[in-house]
């Protein structure tokens, strides 16, 4: 019989996930965030002060935001290390369930360890707890359940012998990867067990890179060489992948043209000659028409969300193909495409074996090159004569863009600035981090701070707009507490400015989304400046274009946030690219203005294609 050693449940799990090793030899989880409350602070609270910086433990102001750095960690660091996040009970644990169902929608690694009701049940209700009339099973936490990849609850010690390492087989396989939530019982925590002493041993996690099956490969070579206007839709999984430089060289070697999602831009240089921008709603023109004509289409670790597809009226050829590569049979298949289940990688070489010496037709390069000079002049500095004008949006981008160096990373997730910077930023490889997936506002501060500590040698300059900005900046504090740098670029358009546009776009009339469309006696005027300097940030109004590229650079000398604000016009929209969007307009009892919206929807809606 294996020696034991005595532990409370709490402390088993941080001595076990102190000593879960990447194949580099550093921890798969990095440390915890945590926010202690009466579910967790006993048990689970004191094992991690006892365990010290083995497994380090980060206080955040917020459930929900200090789980957006934590994931923003794991993107930035392509799913090869992640961190855990632990509350409380109640609205600890709830407060962690949006930042779940982002994580599980970007496909992305966090482990979830609220506290739970009492498994004992003898101080029911307990403060803060759910009582479901009809099963006596259920707690709050079971709100994690859908937007999980894998779902537990320690209900007594010895779970943690099975839940444990399945935990991390989710987290570090690649095809399955996402959030992982173990409610942890709060009696539970504080029990003790005899656990192995085996079960302490150090282990290594490896990141399977699976090789596709050869029938696949030979099909899809076969629909490559009879394709006379291919083109490739590179998505997030080539970065998490490592499939950057291989993907450049497949198009290159083959002569087909790219365009890059959200997730997937950064992926291939925008100054390669085969890479025509992103398609969709938020596209460029040149992506847009190349996609529009293309008889095949080449999925590289896409799920082909509705803004790459136009609401699946981008890819107009009526004789296209869809193809897609993905490490999920459940992407690899979807709308009836041809699918290669398997790793980016590994799949592009093997397609390039298949291919042997096979070049595509030539593409027009031109579109491109006019693309880029259509972008320079949306752009570019205001022209004196519009000195008084507020900014644009895609002016605010440019100066960043003009401001930025090689090291740079920017980022961003919700409001007008993720479409803007989709059709307008020009990224280098690495230098872009796009929370798209679920588009969650308040992710932005959070997230910077996540992306800086998993790119410590990294500039990051975050984006985010007055609203978003509004929804969730506490964890601004904690990077100053922490002495975590980063560039906050805040826009301040009085108002949810994107939405306005789109309510606009759809015949709406404008109401509740700048303030001085919503029904309040005072218009505000919110010192965001004076707000940002109250957490120890740098802050400072920046009131023209030139003065916001000279706020970036003097920013790269500080330790602590740099917030720079600048008013903004919320009207324009980027000026470049776009596409249509699926969103529903009122079929009856509106005003010419919605009639008219109903037609144009009508229209574009009879062009969807849903299923190859």
């Amino acid at each position: 019989m294996s020696n034991t050693i005595r532990l409370t449940a709490a402390q088993a799990m941080v001595r076990w996930l102190a000593v879960q090793m990447t194949e580099e030899g550093e921890r798969f989880i990095e440390g915890v965030w945590a926010i202690f409350g009466h579910g967790n602070v006993a048990g689970l609270g004191e094992a991690l002060h006892g365990i010290g910086d083995r497994l380090p433990t980060w206080r955040g102001q917020n459930e929900q935001t200090m789980a957006h750095a934590a994931i923003a960690y794991a993107k930035t660091k392509a799913r090869r290390r992640a961190m855990a996040v632990t509350s409380s009970i109640g609205p600890g644990a709830t407060n962690m369930v949006t930042a779940a169902a982002l994580a599980h929608v970007n496909r992305l690694p966090v482990l979830f360890i609220p506290g739970d009701v009492f498994a004992n049940r003898r101080p029911d209700p307990v403060l803060q707890q759910i009582e479901d009339f009809d099963d006596g099973t259920v707690s709050a936490n079971d709100c994690f359940r859908p937007v999980s990849r894998y779902f537990d609850r320690i209900a007594r010690p010895e779970h943690l012998l099975t839940a444990l390492p399945r935990a991390l087989r989710v987290m570090t396989d690649p095809a399955n990867c996402g959030p992982v939530c173990l409610a942890f019982c709060q009696d539970v925590q504080a029990e003790a067990y005899d656990y192995p002493e085996t079960f302490f041993a150090p282990r290594t996690w490896r990141i399977r890179r699976p090789e596709p099956d050869p029938r696949e490969v030979a099909d899809v070579a076969a629909l490559l060489r009879a394709a006379r206007r291919p083109v490739i839709v590179a998505g997030g999984g080539v970065i998490h992948s490592g499939a950057e430089e291989r993907l450049a060289t497949f198009a290159a070697q083959h002569n087909i043209p790219l365009v890059e999602t959200q997730a997937g831009k950064g992926a291939v240089s925008w100054q390669d000659e085969r890479n025509f921008g992103s398609p969709g709603v938020t596209g460029s023109d040149c992506a847009n028409r190349l996609c529009a004509e293309a008889d095949l289409v080449l999925g590289v670790g896409t799920r082909f969300q509705d803004f790459t597809t136009g609401s699946w009226t981008v890819f107009a050829n009526p004789a296209r193909r869809l193809v897609s590569i993905n490490l999920a049979g459940y992407d690899a298949n979807k709308h009836g495409a041809t699918g290669i289940v398997g790793d980016a990688r590994a799949t592009l070489d093997a397609l390039s074996l298949a291919l042997t010496e096979h070049r595509a037709p030539d593409f027009d390069a031109e579109a491109r090159r006019a693309w880029h000079a259509k972008v320079a002049a949306v752009t570019a500095p205001p022209a004196e004569v519009h000195r008084n004008a507020l900014p644009t949006d895609a002016q605010v981008i440019g100066a960043v863009q003009r401001a930025t160096t090689e090291r740079s990373i920017v980022m961003c997730a919700a409001g007008t600035m993720p479409g803007a910077l989709q059709v307008l930023w020009q990224a280098s490889p690495g230098g872009y981090h796009m929370e798209y997936g679920y588009s969650c506002m308040g992710y932005e501060v959070a997230g910077a701070m996540g992306v800086k500590l998993a790119a410590p040698d990294r500039e990051v300059i975050c984006f985010v707009g007055d609203g978003s900005y509004m929804m969730a900046n506490s964890e601004l504090a904690t990077a100053v507490m922490r002495r975590v740098p980063f560039t906050v670029v805040l826009t301040d358009n009085r108002g949810y400015g994107c939405i306005n546009r789109l309510q606009a776009e759809c015949g709406g009339a404008a109401f509740n989304n700048l303030y001085e469309d919503c029904n309040v006696e005072v218009q505000p005027e919110i010192d965001f400046v004076a707000h940002a300097a109250a957490m120890g940030a740098h802050a400072e109004k920046v009131t023209d274009i030139a003065a916001l590229e000279a706020g970036i650079a003097a920013a790269r000398g500080r330790a602590v946030p740099t917030v720079l604000v600048i008013d903004t016009d919320p009207t324009p929209g980027t000026g470049a690219g776009g596409h249509w969007w699926d969103v529903a307009v009122p079929q009856a009892g509106g005003p010419e203005r919605l009639e008219q919206a109903r037609a144009c929807y009508n229209r574009n809606a009879a062009a969807q294609r849903v299923v190859d």
